[in-house]
């Protein structure tokens, strides 16, 4: 298995820590608000990345993050804490803020079919932790107190720049006017934040610096040190992460540990909109609600996603959905053959041999696509021509042991429910079918078509061939 590592700048053969065994932490969501299709496709992309491992046999062990508190509207530690912002949008307080849209998040990762991690851990529940890196950092001389928090010294860690590759030199020259004149350099960071004086926040707890919260970083490097260990497997994220969040996460904890924290790490790319970024002033930025209110499941923005690199910008318009929904209901059409095929194969001058050569195949095939960094629209070319064959092929030359496992594996390996998408029909659906059968050889055409219809309002589609009817689900 091969991975894009940002921390070299190249594809590096995967070899985790301890063999059959891997830890992984992905950067969660700010509970502020509904997520965006933006914020899902990182989701995604990181999914399938679970889902890549354990295709190879590896054990995942992998921590999420909940952050409910710290994420100031700004990375550089300015502004607004996004929480207490979504606290005053909503009149009510950044605890029930955080609730509803931990809540949404959760339902938008069963919606998409999300493996859930192994630990989904809240920054409010781990303050102590924060506190206790903070403190370690401390000790090493790594920190500063100033009049609004305590702030990581970069010049402590020389190597700060390297991994986002950052000009240190051209930040101190271009710094803003508004800078907070008492920071060392523009690129310290805050530990801990104070409450403003006079001021009782929603979230504010004791430390041994005054009442305050912790800064966003510092629950990531915290929560991913106590439950995974010093050095991760993979870490995970979106590209922008790279210069300030995960630059950060490096340096405090490698400040705080002596030892590297993590050995892989994997960045998305962006969404776009049309082909612009998302943004209010558009009013592009489109919810899984918003999909549903236009006919789209879950799934079709699933496909969707696929369909494109994780390294690459992917462009989302709704023909690019609707182009996605159709070949995910081609997928469902051909799926739901494995009802139709027989254990028992005609011999027809050999001719199961090829389609099932190529559901044998399909499955080495894939996994090595989605090996090959995580290459899903190669993955989704070789089930294409796969599918196809099965479509062209008799019924009766399908394996249907074959067939069944090649869709258990693109389930599994893609997570797109085509087996939950196509269950069996029932014994009366059957029966309508075996009933137009029969009056069609009948040439009986009118209540030939009035039980299509039947059929049709029922959700199931018929495709007529040499080969007999054909059903799929509509």
């Amino acid at each position: 298995m091969q991975l894009h590592n940002t921390l070299t700048g190249q594809i590096d053969d995967f070899i985790p820590q301890t063999p059959e065994r891997v830890t992984l932490y992905t950067c969660g969501p700010t509970v502020y608000s509904e997520p965006l299709i933006g914020n899902w496709v990182a989701y995604l992309r990181w999914d399938l990345l679970v889902r890549t491992l354990r295709a190879n046999g590896y054990t995942v062990e992998r921590v999420m993050n909940i952050t409910d508190v710290g994420h100031l509207v700004s990375d550089g530690d300015e502004g607004e804490d996004k929480m207490q912002k979504g606290a005053r949008r909503e009149g009510t307080t950044a605890w029930e803020v955080a609730d509803r849209y931990t809540n949404r998040f959760l339902e938008g990762m069963t919606q998409l079919n999300l493996l859930p991690p192994e630990v989904l851990s809240k920054a409010t529940e781990h303050i102590q932790e924060q506190i206790d890196l903070i403190k370690t950092l401390e000790t090493k001389g790594h920190t500063y107190v100033i009049d609004d928090g305590v702030y990581f010294d970069t010049k402590t860690f020389p190597t700060y720049a390297d991994f986002a590759h950052l000009d240190l030199e051209a930040m101190r020259a271009g710094a803003r006017v508004e800078f907070n004149a008492e920071k060392r350099n523009p690129s310290d960071f805050a530990l801990w934040k104070f409450s403003p004086e006079n001021e009782q926040r929603d979230m504010e707890w004791d430390s041994p610096w005054g009442k305050g919260f912790p800064g966003w970083h510092i629950e990531c490097s915290a929560m991913a040190i106590k439950y995974l260990g010093e050095t991760l497997d993979i870490h995970t994220g979106g590209i922008d992460h790279i210069p300030v969040h995960h630059t950060n996460e490096i340096a405090q904890s490698e400040a705080a540990t002596g030892k590297r924290f993590a050995n892989y790490w994997l960045h998305a790319n962006f969404l776009l909109v049309n082909g612009t970024k998302i943004s209010k002033s558009l009013q592009n930025g489109f919810t899984l609600s918003d999909l549903d209110n236009k006919g789209f499941t879950p799934m079709d923005f699933r496909m969707f996603v696929l369909q494109s690199h994780y390294r690459t910008e992917s462009n989302f318009t709704w023909d690019n959905l609707s182009a996605a929904a159709s070949r995910l209901a081609r997928w469902k059409a051909v799926a739901a053959l494995r009802h139709q095929t027989h254990d028992t194969l005609v011999d027809d001058d050999d001719k199961e041999h090829d389609v099932n050569g190529k559901l044998l195949a399909a499955k080495h095939v894939i996994l090595e696509a989605l090996n090959n960094d995580l290459n899903s629209p190669q993955a989704l070319s070789v089930i294409d021509q796969a599918l196809d064959a099965v479509d062209q092929a008799r019924l009766a030359h399908i394996r249907h042991d074959a067939f069944e496992e090649l869709l258990m594996f693109i389930d599994d390996s893609l997570g797109l429910q085509l087996l939950e998408a196509t269950p069996d029909l029932s014994d009366e659906h059957k029966q309508l079918i075996l009933e137009r059968t029969r009056v069609r050889e009948e040439k009986d055409w009118k209540r030939s078509d009035e039980l299509r219809d039947q059929l049709s309002h029922a959700g199931i589609g018929l495709n007529d061939t040499s080969d007999g009817t054909r059903w799929y689900y509509l």
